[in-house]
């Protein structure tokens, strides 16, 4: 991804229209929670381009997607929440051997730290709800949901690493 800045871009805009896609449009979206694969293609980005590089794709594509797609509902802790996400994707993941518990290790960091605590506050400030009345929830989907994220990612970056 680094040989030339015209490729590096374009490169990005592919990953960052995926994003959006598998966010928006490849989505289950329920009033407090949403079930998507939109993280798949910042995982999988930022086994190339790096934390501060992977934040940015993740930050753009998190503003662009409440832009061009309903609820159209922007809030600037949720793109926090993207970055973060794309920092912790891009520390783990550009490594040059990704095994899997540094996978689960990332994947499980990510939500803790963004799902469960940071979403949920941003949750309860935007809905005026107490904590609780999201957590529960949330904990099921993040349990359920790990060991997919997990071994989706692990699928991909095997695939990845026999091209590399």
């Amino acid at each position: 991804m680094q040989k030339s800045s015209v490729s590096f871009i374009i490169l990005s805009g592919i990953f960052m229209a995926l994003t959006i896609i598998f966010t928006h449009i490849f989505a289950i979206q329920t009033p407090f929670m949403r079930f998507s694969f939109g993280f798949l293609p910042i995982a999988v980005y930022a086994i190339n381009a790096g934390s501060f590089k992977t934040a940015i794709m993740a930050g753009l594509a998190d503003i662009l997607g409440c832009l061009l797609f309903e609820p159209g509902l922007y809030y600037p802790g949720f793109t926090i929440s993207s970055i973060i996400t794309g920092l912790i994707y891009g520390y783990f993941f550009s490594r040059k051997n990704i095994t899997l518990p540094v996978m689960g290790g990332c994947f499980l960091l990510t939500f803790l730290l963004v799902d469960l605590f940071l979403n949920t506050f941003w949750l309860t400030q935007l809905y005026h709800k107490a904590a609780t009345v999201f957590l529960y929830g949330r904990f099921i989907k993040g349990i359920v949901l790990l060991p997919i994220h997990i071994w989706l990612f692990y699928i991909i970056y095997k695939v990845i690493i026999k091209y590399k």
